[in-house]
């Protein structure tokens, strides 16, 4: 039985990876598009300082995915 749970263990670790990734990639997608409609909308101040986002929530994502190993 232990060895059932041995071999999931990699699939799931795997699963919850990639929604990370996921997650912090329409993160990062969802900002950029907020900042195009706040440029096209006239807020060019507000759009450039959240396009500033982006590269911090990728960054912070990268940061966080360094210390996993498959």
């Amino acid at each position: 039985m232990d060895s059932n749970n041995v071999s999931i263990d990699p699939i799931v670790k795997s699963k919850k990876f990639w929604l990370a990734k996921a997650l912090i990639f329409i993160a990062a997608t969802l900002s950029m598009l907020f900042s195009i409609f706040l440029y096209y909308t006239g807020n060019t101040q507000n759009a450039i300082y959240v396009g500033i986002w982006v590269p911090s929530i990728l960054s912070a994502g990268s940061l966080l995915m360094v210390g996993y190993h498959e």
